[in-house]
């Protein structure tokens, strides 16, 4: 996701949405990569998934307050609904995400 598409694919979807945080010299956010693509091939059709190059993108980044990455959102409705910082485990997505469906 983008600056600039951020709006259309994350807050106006009609799914849920899991967005990644991410910066390519970040190495804990390489380490959490095979984890969201997992969650990416086992909820897809559910929830909608995503990755933020805070780097790239710096205006989203700030209005959704990144101060460290990784940082993992779960959007429901346009909101936040569960807020990740750091590495976390596939269990603790798979929670929130079931929670949010």
């Amino acid at each position: 996701f983008t600056d600039g598409n951020f709006e259309a694919e994350v807050l106006n979807s009609d799914q849920p949405v899991l967005v990644d945080f991410w910066a390519e010299w970040c190495m804990p956010c390489r380490m959490l990569a095979p984890t969201i693509e997992k969650i990416a091939d086992s909820y897809a059709g559910k929830v909608k998934v995503g990755k933020v190059d805070t780097d790239a993108n710096r205006d989203i980044s700030m209005k959704f307050s990144i101060s460290a990455i990784p940082t993992v959102i779960l959007f429901k409705d346009g909101q936040v609904a569960q807020k990740f910082v750091g590495l976390r485990q596939e269990r603790d997505f798979k929670e929130a995400l079931d929670k949010a469906l």
